[in-house]
């Protein structure tokens, strides 16, 4: 009012303020997200000895640079700095809202990651309390904030404090992680973090606390979107059958426009949670594939919300088009474990992947990028996130997706019982399902996984007597197991991604025996924990059953070389079923896996090539291409190979495995037929570096 009494033509400086304020109000209808990452500082609480703070960040890494504390990793400092883990911690900040953003119907404030235990307070109102480290939580704060100067404060609270109580007044002692043996009372398993802070036999003990995601104030209108999901029904024919599922939240019921890309669905939305489905198919798709079999295409799409005229939010959809299958059952040698990508059995070469930093905010993007076109560069083809860490940020995942890396994925519990609470056990509920709901978009993700080591932990490592368990005990403790790990988490996979591959755990089978090595997946400890020498890996994996190539084409093995026998050379099968490609061609797509052979150890001049069999005629070609079978044979010769410089940079490969990807084609089907073979061929060294070699005849 004072501003205005000043004025000599209030009346028109009033009027183009409405003017503007209409056109930001417009523009205010769309969703926004403000980051709240500046002028953090933090204290032990109740010391009132505020110091700047990184957001995100945690305890230790600002103590450190704040010189509070020296190098974590220094010496023997992991020992002086235990104090930190049992005190409580407050972070705080001050922020401002603009008047327009003032105006939104809805406002909200979303923690993306907060570790672990933790009061929020906005401007001295107790707004949120969280219990768990993998867990986002948002919450609604129209009603209370302000123009400027709104205060935001988290308190958080010792997880060893938090928890003390609660695990010694349980019933039953739990087997919990890894936690040191001085440690007296165990509460890793008690507390939903990740594992590893609690100490483990690769690293430290530095149980953290802190803001380790983005915090972020939300302002929308009507309605936003708050999912999208597109799944691989199915790939048949050439033709994928698909479906994107988009999740909306509308706060004011109304007429909407839904489009994706350039298709419109007008709907109407009651106030609340919406799935809109929209089933389609592409006809010749391009399939995303893993690292060294093809290219790892991905799909994009613009999703977008419209209420009237106004695109009030908008997404970016990247899917990629696959079908992921593993083969867990009774075979000739014992239980099989391996995985079908898009119907092509895949020889897995990957790592188990930990998190690249005790402290999770110090790594960056670039670190992340540099990680997996490592892993690529090294023929990687899968990489297994371990349960005793987190479920890794969206960018790592993002990566894998570009980059061709299946991702085993790991739900976060580790080597310990967990207790048989209900409201721990909900908590885990969520946590399940919010994290299966951000991650199955990617077409990276070829298995869920219970846990880590759990269950050959009960049948093997003796913790029944360890821990002085009866058989009453017993039933107790391991319906809790059962509950969680075949029931829960598979409950909510069956509702929430219900094509992907589910295992209770890992390993299934147990180490130390031959008849191990034939059943399912195992951790083979030997030459670590087992003290064995490294010629064991060679002794106990390079078997019989590992010396043989499998040809599958289309999907369908359709030959196996035994290479245990003297006649390798050559082998006959059959092509399986396929229809007839544009310009009068025929198109097959192959895979050839051998796994150490010993015929290729000292040069890789031996290589697989396709050959016409004199059988192959014109007359064949009369028949329905969509069920003609094509007789062709197998031949492994050696070539002949004209460029020197190739001849020596292949030469003297000591190579432990093989595979042997692409596609060949049959022109000409109304004349003589002639194959054209296009291929790409990878040799890879047993401790995983190798070099990729491509050839086009």
């Amino acid at each position: 009012k004072s501003y205005f009494r000043k004025m000599k033509y209030p009346l028109t400086i009033i009027g183009i303020l409405i003017l503007f304020t209409n056109c930001n109000r417009n523009t205010n209808l769309q969703y926004e997200a403000v980051a709240i990452d500046s002028n953090w500082t933090f204290s032990a609480l109740g010391k009132d000895d505020f110091n700047p703070a990184i957001v995100p960040g945690s305890v230790h890494m600002d103590l450190y640079k704040n010189k509070i504390i020296e190098d974590p990793f220094y010496e023997l400092n992991e020992l002086s700095l235990q104090w930190v883990e049992e005190t409580n911690w407050e972070y705080k900040t001050t922020f401002d809202a603009d008047n327009y953003f003032l105006l939104n119907e809805n406002i909200k404030l979303n923690f993306n990651g907060l570790d672990t235990y933790a009061k929020i307070y906005l401007n001295d109102s107790l707004i949120l309390s969280t219990n768990n480290m993998f867990r986002s939580w948002e919450v609604n704060v129209k009603n209370i904030i302000t123009i400027d100067s709104n205060e935001l404060r988290i308190v958080f609270e010792s997880p060893i404090l938090h928890n003390k109580n609660i695990v010694n007044d349980y019933p039953y002692k739990l087997p919990s992680g890894n936690e040191p043996k001085h440690i007296k009372t165990k509460t890793s398993n008690f507390t939903r973090k990740a594992a590893y802070q609690f100490g483990w036999d690769w690293g430290p003990r530095f149980v953290t606390m802190g803001i380790w995601k983005p915090v972020e104030l939300i302002g929308w209108n009507s309605a936003r979107i708050i999912d999208v999901f597109t799944q691989t029904n199915s790939i048949k024919n050439n033709i994928a059958d698909l479906e994107t599922d988009i999740t909306i939240e509308v706060s004011t019921a109304g007429n909407y426009v839904v489009k994706i890309d350039s298709i419109e669905t007008q709907k109407y939305f009651e106030s609340g949670l919406h799935h809109f489905k929209y089933p389609y198919q592409i006809i010749n798709p391009q399939l995303w594939w893993a690292n060294n079999m093809g290219k790892p295409h991905l799909y994009e799409q613009n999703i977008s919300l419209h209420k009237g005229n106004e695109n009030i939010h908008k997404r970016k959809n990247c899917f990629g088009i696959r079908t992921v299958e593993l083969v867990n059952e009774p075979d000739s040698i014992g239980t099989s474990f391996y995985f079908k990508l898009n119907g092509s059995p895949i020889f897995i070469k990957g790592a188990n992947y930990i998190p690249q930093d005790v402290f999770l905010s110090r790594v960056t993007p670039k670190q992340y990028e540099q990680l997996i076109i490592a892993a690529k560069e090294a023929n990687f083809n899968m990489l297994r996130v371990w349960g005793g860490g987190i479920y890794e940020k969206d960018i790592f995942y993002e990566l894998c997706d570009k980059y061709g890396i299946l991702v085993w994925q790991d739900f976060m519990f580790s080597g310990s019982l967990y207790p048989n609470i209900p409201a721990f056990k909900e908590n885990i509920k969520e946590e399940v399902k919010e994290n299966i709901k951000r991650l199955r978009q990617h077409p990276c993700i070829a298995v869920w996984c219970g846990n880590n080591e759990i269950e050959v932990g009960w049948g093997n490592w003796g913790w029944q007597k360890e821990y002085g368990y009866n058989t009453s005990d017993s039933i107790h403790i391991w319906k809790a197991y059962h509950d969680i790990f075949r029931k829960l988490i598979p409950d909510q996979l069956s509702q929430l991604d219900p094509l992907r591959n589910y295992t209770p755990t890992s390993p299934l089978s147990n180490w130390g025996t031959k008849e191990n090595f034939n059943h399912s997946s195992m951790h083979y400890w030997g030459v670590w924990h087992g003290k064995e020498p490294f010629e064991n890996f060679k002794k106990n994996i390079e078997d019989e059953k590992s010396n043989f190539t499998r040809f599958v084409v289309m999907g369908k093995e359709v030959a196996q070389l035994d290479y245990n026998k003297e006649k390798y050379t050559t082998a006959a099968f059959n092509f399986p079923e396929a229809a007839a490609t544009t310009n009068n061609t025929l198109t097959y797509q192959f895979q050839l896996n051998g796994a150490y052979v010993p015929q290729f150890r000292a040069s890789f001049e031996e290589m697989s090539q396709i050959s016409r069999n004199s059988i192959l005629g014109k007359s064949q070609y009369k028949h329905s291409l969509a069920t003609m079978k094509s007789n062709y044979a197998v031949q492994c010769l050696r070539l002949n190979l004209p460029d020197s410089e190739f001849s020596r940079m292949i030469s003297g490969l000591n190579t432990r495995s093989v595979s042997l990807n692409g596609y060949f084609n049959i022109t000409g089907l109304n004349a003589t037929p002639t194959v054209n073979l296009f291929c790409e061929c990878t040799s890879t060294l047993m401790i995983g570096a190798g070099r990729q070699l491509s050839v086009e005849q």
